[in-house]
């Protein structure tokens, strides 16, 4: 963030507040000068409701373009390096699943973590190159297989991961002030590797940047093809546990190979899986929502859920059903998404949402395995139905989505995605993927827990983020067209202003605004 820019502020009509590098100052209103901004409200009394005002103050200045906080670029020190394992690994190319090079998962999962107190880069740099030691693939390169070059492998080569330092003049509360909602600027905090293609981007990037205040951010690129959620959790707990207790074995050994996952020969799929299309297929009356999404320009935008509101949107369940609070929150996310876009009532409409096939294959994939686990499940009604029905209707879709995943269902998948035109089906889809329930926040490299725990961007895909500090809060982020925006957080929110109608009828409850 940049430091405080001079000017004054006109507070009212006798004074005004000096801002510059040594704080704020009052005086007089005539002795006000250049860049001058006219507030609507007074003064406040108390020192600790000044300091608090003023730091609100301070980041409406910073706001960049579409009113959001923009970072100050990164001072980087010295060039980023590559960190290899640090004694020899196997070298060999190491077979991915389908599950894993699914075209979908082409992409880096990206989060980023805030702390209050930084750990030396030294140690992070040491216990990297040891937990690589059992994570090896993380060092090797993605490549395409000589027999298909739509295939892909690691080459485990032990190359290594990047690994960047940077300074930013930002404390860790800036920071948090604006943590909900990423924006453009924040990808300042992890490094651009220079590349031609996906495959040329190493495996894992990683980039700590220190703060004005002592605290650090911690920002990583895990690519998908390599792990999902459960894998990208368990390896930056592996991380923190090498870092904090070097001298203990790690709590869960990593297992790498995925021939349990491989297709049958000749492959069988037995079900219609209605989350996947082939792209050859040509239907000139279907609408790609995605197509129209990302030709928009998008805002992020974000919803903390707390016990509370879990309760009472589960309330809104007519008849009863007892549903988890992913159930009833991915219902109510998928019903306000496809209400604000005014979709067709007699469109399809589909939600996609990752299900662990860990448990529910037979056998049990091993504790350990370290490779994509999941399958998407699809719930699908027409728009009409979805929109016109209460909470229960949607509840019920996902519930029998859920109930579909068996082992035999999951090798249907498997074998599926041996046919190369086959593609996750996201013309008229909302996808969800959650991080919440992983243990993510968890993370601890010495020196505390995370103040924050999010992902670096946002997307037209929907995260179910950990809440720091409350573990049965969810915070839903996702990113939604500019002139639909305020109409999607109307409908997200409209429960919680009917239970505040309650709660002035006298039911106890308050709803917390976001």
């Amino acid at each position: 963030m940049s430091r405080m820019v001079e000017g004054s502020i006109i507070l009212n009509k006798c004074e005004c507040l000096h801002l510059d590098s040594d704080g704020p100052s009052w005086a007089p209103l005539y002795s006000a000068t250049k860049n001058n901004r006219f507030v609507d409200h007074d003064v406040p009394n108390t020192s600790k409701t000044l300091v608090h005002w003023y730091l609100q103050l301070s980041l409406d200045l910073y706001k960049g373009e579409n009113g959001y906080f923009k970072l100050d670029d990164c001072c980087y020190a010295n060039q980023p390096i590559l960190i290899c394992p640090s004694t020899p690994t196997p070298k060999h190319s190491l077979y991915l699943s389908n599950l894993d090079d699914q075209k979908f998962l082409r992409f880096s999962i990206k989060y980023l973590y805030l702390f209050k107190k930084s750990v030396s880069s030294d140690n992070l740099k040491y216990s990297l190159s040891r937990v690589l030691v059992d994570y090896y693939p993380l060092a090797g390169r993605l490549r395409a297989t000589a027999e298909d070059e739509q295939k892909f492998e690691v080459d485990c080569n032990g190359e290594g991961a990047v690994f960047a330092e940077a300074f930013m003049d930002i404390t860790a509360e800036d920071f948090l002030q604006i943590s909900n909602t990423p924006n453009r600027s924040w990808r300042k905090l992890l490094y651009r590797v220079e590349a031609l293609t996906f495959l040329d981007v190493p495996p894992l990037v990683v980039q700590v940047t220190n703060l004005r205040c002592g605290g650090m951010i911690l920002c990583t690129a895990i690519n998908h093809c390599l792990c999902d959620g459960i894998g990208t959790s368990q390896f930056l707990q592996a991380w923190a546990h090498i870092t904090t207790r070097p001298n203990l074995g790690l709590p869960i050994t990593p297992l790498h190979s995925r021939h349990m996952l491989k297709p049958r020969n000749p492959p069988k799929s037995s079900f219609t899986h209605p989350e996947y299309t082939r792209t050859n297929s040509n239907d000139n009356n279907t609408i790609d929502m995605v197509k129209f999404l990302q030709s928009q320009p998008l805002v992020p935008t974000s919803f903390t859920f707390t016990t509370s509101h879990i309760l009472h949107l589960k309330r809104q369940c007519v008849p009863l059903l007892k549903c988890t609070t992913f159930e009833a929150l991915a219902s109510h996310t998928w019903r306000c998404w496809v209400k604000s876009l005014d979709m067709s009532p007699s469109l399809k409409a589909k939600l996609l949402f990752s299900v662990s096939v860990r448990k529910k294959m037979n056998p049990e994939l091993p504790l350990g395995y370290y490779g994509n686990g999941f399958v998407l499940g699809c719930a699908q009604t027409n728009v009409k139905d979805l929109v016109t029905s209460n909470l229960y209707h949607g509840v019920k879709l996902v519930q029998q989505a859920k109930s579909t995943l068996n082992d035999e269902y999951i090798r249907s998948v498997i074998d599926l995605l041996e046919d190369k035109s086959v593609k996750t089906d996201l013309t008229t889809s909302l996808v969800i993927s959650q991080w919440s329930k992983l243990g993510l926040e968890d993370l601890d490299f010495g020196e505390g827990k995370p103040l924050h725990m999010g992902s670096l961007t946002s997307d037209i895909y929907c995260l179910f983020l950990p809440v720091i500090g409350d573990f049965d809060a969810v915070r839903v982020l996702v990113s939604m067209p500019e002139g639909i925006v305020e109409k999607f957080e109307y409908f997200m929110k409209d429960f919680w202003d009917k239970e505040d109608n309650a709660d002035a009828n006298g039911n106890g409850y308050h709803g917390e605004d976001i």
